[in-house]
């Protein structure tokens, strides 16, 4: 019950705050002693199918809506192609690259998360689709490399250039599903199919928070307080990641 209970959680948070689960999850199931290329591709599989979930259930929501020619459409549209991009310009580097850098290239991410989303100001509003496809490419590649990172700098990244925070948040459940089913192909293609004995328990849990998600982003009003608290989560989750990987050096 470990995997679908902590799959849960985590797409629970994701899917309420835009960010969360792979950054959560993957150093989560790395401390418990599974190796990256087990779990970047089940969470790739897990996060497919929840994030092209969770887009269509906060479009029912009206947290976003994505219509023919709405902005949101053009974000994720945006997001979509830069991100499958640089998710599977990160698949083939990662599979090629040796596990300690992977791990270690996963520790640091996780320390920059944690800077980001602590030291982030919010700043004037000025919008721009390069800011959008930037943000998409350099996102899409984390998550390609370690499975987590891509919704904390999607969402916060929108928030920054002036996107309402339920529209961010709702776009990047949709766009992060699409890039996801990119990476995994790659993965498939390359390395093969994910371990289905870790994607489906995973896919299982996340999918029964995605209702539950949708519905908190309408009620919520203190999601900065949701915010600390995943960047707390992900501070501890960092540090527990480096002491094992200074103790298993």
């Amino acid at each position: 019950m470990f995997l679908p209970i902590s799959a849960f959680i985590c797409e629970y948070v994701d899917s309420t705050l835009g960010m969360g689960y792979g950054t959560m999850l993957t150093p989560l199931l790395l401390i418990v002693g599974y190796k990256p290329l087990e779990v970047v591709p089940a969470i790739l599989f897990s996060e497919c199918v929840t994030g092209l979930l969770a887009g269509f259930l906060h479009h029912r929501a009206g947290n976003a809506s994505f219509r023919k020619h709405s902005p949101d459409t053009a974000v994720v549209a945006i997001l979509a192609i830069t991100g499958v991009v640089g998710v599977a310009a990160a698949a083939l580097i990662s599979i090629n690259l040796p596990v300690h850098l992977v791990k270690w290239y996963i520790c640091v991410m996780l320390f920059g998360i944690v800077i980001l989303l602590w030291f982030r100001r919010e700043s004037a509003p000025v919008f721009s689709w390069r800011g959008i496809a930037g943000i998409g490419l350099l996102s899409a590649f984390n998550k390609g490399i370690s499975g987590g990172g891509y919704g904390p700098l999607v969402t916060g990244g929108q928030m920054i250039v002036g996107r309402r925070d339920a529209n961010a948040i709702g776009s990047t459940s949709l766009a992060e599903g699409i890039v996801c089913f990119g990476g995994l192909c790659v993965y498939t293609f390359t390395i093969g199919w994910p371990d289905w004995h870790i994607a489906l328990p995973l896919a299982g849990g996340a999918v029964l928070s995605t209702p539950i998600s949708a519905i908190s982003v309408r009620l919520l009003a203190q999601k900065g307080v949701l915010r600390r608290i995943v960047t707390v989560v992900v501070g501890i989750l960092a540090v527990l990641y480096l002491a094992k990987l200074l103790y298993s050096t």
